[in-house]
């Protein structure tokens, strides 16, 4: 199968978990401590992947400093997009309970969830094609780790969605959207990149993983924190070993 392809497929199935959990969350009540557990466990992952698969070997192609500039890149870019939709009404999409605006409460609030939505799920699914400029494969252990993180964010949304009265066809039609659209991101990652020096992959990969720990912080454990507290950082703890573990295994 080309690369390319490959790319598009594995982009996909990574934000298909989304959907996933969007059809968990819509057909079952999920216990709002199940979804902050599973949430808590999600964020541990993805800074486990951040951590030795994306920055450390980010270093290591392109160097300290690409590296560095294109981690504080993302974070920044991250966070002011956040802050622009926030104040549109997206600024709780990640929330099970009734923090989310109905479109009646805030005119303009859907559109502003589903460019959130998107803004979270695109620097994941880069890092797929990226992955597969750098090694030729998919990364086994951030495409767990980002398939992991995206049932417990599409559940979690989910969850605040239907508390707000959107619809069915408004839920699946955004998860639907942003899984396809994943697919294409990682296609373009890795076609865009392909080629490209060793300091531009790690200063792209840098900008992905700047974004998504922004992200995790800014969107996931408020999440995360509202019902579990105090054991928030131990279930954290066990998303990041179970991610370690499978980084070293599949090393």
């Amino acid at each position: 199968m080309p690369l390319w392809l490959q790319a598009f497929g594995w982009g996909s199935v990574a934000g298909g978990a989304l959907v996933l959990g969007a059809a968990i969350a819509w057909k079952w009540k999920v216990p709002p401590q199940v979804v902050s557990f599973v949430m808590a466990f999600g964020a541990g992952v993805l800074i486990s992947a951040l951590a030795f698969e994306l920055v450390d070997e980010a270093q290591e192609v392109g160097g300290l400093v690409p590296t560095a500039l294109g981690f504080l890149v993302g974070a920044v870019t991250y966070v002011g997009a956040n802050a622009v939709l926030a104040r549109r009404g997206a600024q709780h999409r990640k929330r099970s309970g009734g923090q989310q605006p109905s479109e009646s409460d805030d005119a303009g609030s859907g559109n502003a969830i589903a460019l959130g939505a998107l803004l979270d799920g695109v620097p994941e699914s880069v890092v797929l094609g990226l992955g597969l400029v750098a090694g030729g494969v998919v990364n086994p252990a951030v495409l767990v780790a980002i398939f992991i993180s995206n049932v417990p964010e599409g559940l979690s949304s989910t969850a605040g969605m239907k508390n707000a009265g959107r619809s069915s066809r408004y839920v699946f039609g955004l998860w639907g959207s942003i899984a396809l659209t994943s697919g294409i991101a990682a296609l373009v990652g890795y076609s865009l990149l392909a080629g490209a020096s060793g300091v531009t992959v790690a200063f792209i990969t840098a900008i992905a993983a700047g974004a998504i720990l922004a992200m995790v912080a800014d969107t996931m454990i408020p999440e995360a924190f509202e019902r579990q507290h105090l054991l928030t950082g131990l279930i954290a703890a066990l998303g990041f070993l179970t991610a370690f573990v499978v980084h070293e295994v599949s090393a």
